[in-house]
């Protein structure tokens, strides 16, 4: 990932794959709305941990509450109780710039025609140009991220309404962008020509409108599922209803297909497909490519959970708990650097001995990334008295890194781009490997013959 500010923070995640952001709009007039915004966000936390924000407006003005840290700490006096008919929220995970206070989003920006609001997920891959440009044309930036970018193309003083300029000022934009943009009277939504992340709209109850990064957003609020943005679309909404405009043609779709493997909530639809039975069905497949002789399936909580239930169904091997997760050791959870990863995975995760005692086991995991906690994790399942390990993973080997949004390490961190399968087994210390091929991934995600899905970090 391209870093705009010296300042980068040090941290260590015991997952070495982090979304970057999730994103979250109403319009729903009324005392409730910073309530509904908040319920919103706490169902996308898991796409962000670094620090939340929420804008609300009544036209006139914007009221802003932002934190660092986890929903319950960005907002430690509680839910917002702000009025107002228009809300965009924002949890984060950065990719480009600096986990601290003044890249806290929402972002706004005053233009001629008013106020303009901005939370974003994605990277744009062109960034660090369009920041020389604008700043050398006079513009002034008080973050460090990318977004802030978009921010100022869309604050331009030419004539023109907000989304003549997306339509205006868009094509200049590379890279990925699920936008949430507030003004005055409209809140629109905006997913790039790839659709490299994803964006839906849904209605509540009393016909008010909500814009999400995933589905199970709209469930927390209560709202029905209305459909995904295409790519290259916007969803302009406000006091007369919502309308949907194209601003680019779309392009070959290139929909994150890792969304499906790990990143987004598995009780989330995505271009109108159940994350939940996408997982269970690699889970399948992977148990058709697998050829060895086992006892058990256990998975790798949580993400592998609902792959390992397909494994099991298919292969007829049992499925147990081998792995018990501490819940208060989450996603989130931040080690300092001194502290060893052999650590940081004993506090995350205990074996059940009484189900791994001398079993031949089927370890799930979603992905490899640089592979030294899976070596732990099989190391653990060993000492807890399994006679073999198969480790099987539901997708293929990660060897590049991403510039979409995700934050992954580098290429030379990366096991499998830097090793052999043969001695990725061996460093892992497992008696089996298997990944689930690229074939089977695209199968399996409905898009056999490659025409939507980007698969860049496995080609």
């Amino acid at each position: 990932m391209i870093d705009l500010n010296p300042l980068s923070t040090g941290s260590y995640s015991p997952h070495l794959f982090h979304e970057e952001c999730g994103v979250f709009g109403l319009w729903a007039p009324g005392p409730q709305i910073a309530d509904l915004c908040y319920l919103g966000l706490f169902a996308l936390q898991h796409r962000g941990q670094e620090s939340a924000g929420i804008a609300v407006t009544n036209g006139r003005h914007v009221d802003e509450i932002k934190g660092m840290g986890l929903m319950t700490e960005a907002f430690r006096h509680g839910r917002p109780t702000l009025s107002g008919h228009g809300a965009i929220g924002h949890v984060r995970y950065s990719t480009q710039g600096a986990s601290v206070l003044c890249n806290i989003q929402p972002l706004f920006a005053y233009a001629p025609g008013g106020f303009i609001g901005l939370a974003h997920n994605g990277t744009l891959t062109n960034a660090e140009t369009l920041r020389a440009e604008i700043a050398a044309n006079g513009g002034l930036f008080r973050t460090t991220t990318d977004s802030e970018a978009i921010l100022n193309l869309l604050a331009t003083p030419e004539a023109g309404s907000v989304e003549d300029r997306i339509v205006q000022e868009f094509p200049r934009l590379e890279g990925a962008y699920s936008l949430v943009l507030l003004t005055p009277d409209q809140l629109i939504g905006v997913r790039d020509p790839k659709g490299y992340r994803p964006l839906c709209v849904g209605r509540l109850k009393k016909g008010e409108y909500v814009l999400a990064s995933e589905s199970c957003a709209l469930d927390a609020v209560k709202a029905e599922l209305i459909r995904d943005l295409n790519p290259g679309e916007m969803a302009i909404i406000s006091a007369k209803g919502l309308r949907f405009r194209k601003f680019s043609e779309a392009k070959r779709q290139s929909a994150c297909v890792f969304e499906y493997i790990y990143f987004a909530r598995p009780d989330s639809v995505l271009d109108g497909q159940s994350v939940w039975r996408t997982r269970f069905r690699l889970g399948q497949r992977l148990a058709q490519e697998f050829g060895e002789k086992a006892d058990i399936v256990i998975p790798v909580p949580d993400t592998g959970i609902t792959a390992a239930l397909g494994f099991s169904e298919t292969s007829g091997l049992p499925y147990l708990e081998g792995l018990i997760k501490n819940r208060y050791v989450g996603r989130s959870f931040i080690m300092p650097q001194q502290i060893s990863r052999e650590t940081t995975v004993e506090m995350k995760l205990n074996p059940v001995k009484a189900n791994l005692q001398d079993k031949r086991v089927v370890l799930i995991d979603d992905s490899i990334v640089r592979g030294t906690t899976s070596a732990r994790i099989v190391s653990m399942v060993r000492r807890a008295g399994a006679k073999e390990v198969h480790m099987c993973v539901s997708s293929p080997p990660i060897t590049q890194p991403c510039y979409y949004g995700i934050d992954t390490s580098i290429r030379k961190e990366l096991i499998a781009a830097v090793k052999t399968i043969p001695e990725i087994k061996k460093s892992l210390g497992v008696d089996s490997l298997h990944y689930l091929s690229k074939q089977g991934l695209l199968n399996e995600v409905e898009d056999p013959d490659n025409l939507r899905s980007c698969l860049a970090c496995f080609d």
